[in-house]
Parts: structure tokens; C-alpha cells; sequence
């Protein structure tokens, strides 16, 4: 009993320092041109 509960503080003292640390260095938004293929049909002559 007492090492499930130890186990399951540690593993939220984990995903809370996880979640701090996303919070203070967040990843870096790529910087990717978005490519959409346009229906060909539109560009068709009528």
C-alpha cells in the first residue's frame, strides 16, 4: 500500500515538473510553409 502511494506521488511530481517546464520554455513553432493542392477544375478553361 505505502509504495503505491509513494509510485503515484512520483509520477504526478513528475508530470507537474513536466507541465512546469513546458510552461517556462515552450517548443518553438516551426516555421513551415503550408502547401494546399488546389482542384484542377477551377483553373480549367470553360
Amino acid at each position: 500500500m505505502r509504495f503505491t502511494m509513494v509510485l503515484i506521488l512520483v509520477l504526478v511530481a513528475i508530470a507537474a515538473a513536466g507541465a512546469v517546464w513546458i510552461g517556462l520554455f515552450p517548443p518553438e513553432p516551426r516555421q513551415q510553409a503550408v502547401e494546399r493542392l488546389l482542384p484542377v477544375e477551377r483553373f480549367a478553361p470553360r
